[in-house]
């Protein structure tokens, strides 16, 4: 099963390479990772999607905790939350094909941020599935170039991950 894990850390460095380390040592994968600072500069927010059950995540959170950088975490998946992902995607439209492109971008709340000549590069933001969805709408064929943030993640209402706040 996927889960989404935030991890609120000392935004130093070396934090995320130790974090990447515990994942390769243990020979559990990353599916993404995203990190920035929090409105506290002195931490960073990482989220990571991984994939296991739940006695592997069970695990990796008690290793993460281990770490000397790490000041708190949660694994989103087990309450509600909102998740977010951003796509570039560059695509090949010419003639009709143009049409269908513009139909499935709107039918996605996609916008269109950059057009020259038969190649359109589209922004889509959204969970994974509807990133996934979005790209076999539009076909292999057509598809020329993809870049994706990884997903982001937040818990719903009250609660929050911070040092301050409800938790």
């Amino acid at each position: 099963m996927r889960h989404i894990i935030s991890v609120l850390m000392e935004n130093e460095p070396g934090a995320l390479s130790r974090v990447v380390g515990l994942f390769s040592q243990r020979n559990y994968n990353i599916d993404s990772l995203t990190v920035a600072p929090t409105e506290d500069n002195s931490l960073s927010r990482l989220t990571l999607t991984t994939s296991g059950d739940e006695a592997r995540i069970e695990q990796i959170t008690k290793h993460l905790n281990k770490i000397v950088d790490v000041v708190k975490l949660v694994d989103l998946t087990g309450g509600a939350h909102i998740e977010r992902e951003l796509m570039l995607i560059k695509v090949k439209a010419v003639g009709a094909q143009r049409v269908e492109v513009n139909r499935t971008v709107d039918i996605f709340r996609g916008q269109i941020v950059d057009l020259t000549g038969g190649v359109f590069s589209i922004q889509l933001t959204g969970t994974s599935g509807k990133l996934d969805a979005f790209i076999a709408a539009l076909g292999d064929s057509i598809v020329m170039e993809v870049a994706r943030t990884g997903v982001s993640g937040i818990s719903r209402g009250e609660k929050v991950l911070s040092l301050r706040g409800t938790s």
